[in-house]
């Protein structure tokens, strides 16, 4: 190896000498290729992005319904249990509206009733609620007409309620059975 610097030909060929492929890069290309090449890396790094967007917004969209779906699975469970123990609900209430007198007065009912008001309490800190119905104006999202009776100037109002309805949140668990007024 010489230390002498290498003077390159410039009417050689390719072929000629070893460092061709070097001088072809040193040369500058054109203004206006550059230009178009910068152009489509700019495309290039918009349509990267936007497809970045767009993958983020569909991630945070899937996480938002993922969490609502999976929010509504445990409503769902969730209602089922609540369903199973609203006729256990409604027995007790019937027992408490039929005691009679000389049973009412013992401390065995009072651990009855005790027990009911418990259940109450569960049933209402999981998010039930009773329906009101007695009063109010029919609402067959609510209420289930089960009997008509005449009734002078409660005409669409209900009359009596023949089985509590709930509610859990908004969504109705079992309507209402009621008598409705005519008249």
């Amino acid at each position: 190896m010489s230390d002498e610097p290498k003077t390159i030909d410039p009417t050689a060929t390719a072929d000629d000498t070893p460092n061709a492929e070097v001088v072809a890069e040193t040369v500058p290309l054109p203004l206006t290729e550059l230009e178009a090449r910068l152009a489509q890396a700019e495309a290039q790094a918009t349509e990267y992005k936007d497809q970045w967007l767009r993958t983020t917004a569909d991630f945070k969209n899937f996480k938002r319904r993922t969490e609502l779906e999976r929010s509504e699975m445990i409503r769902s469970a969730s209602s089922a249990l609540i369903m199973k123990l609203l006729p256990v609900m409604d027995d007790f209430e019937r027992a408490i509206a039929n005691i009679p007198p000389e049973i009412a007065e013992t401390p065995w009912w009072g651990g009855t009733q005790l027990i009911a008001q418990k259940l109450r309490t569960v049933l209402e800190s999981e998010g039930v609620t009773a329906i009101e119905a007695v009063g109010n104006e029919f609402d067959p999202n609510l209420h289930e007409a089960v009997l008509y009776e005449d009734a002078e100037g409660q005409d669409g109002l209900v009359t009596d309620e023949l089985q509590r309805g709930y509610k859990l949140g908004d969504r109705v668990l079992r309507p209402s059975m009621v008598k409705v007024g005519r008249g």
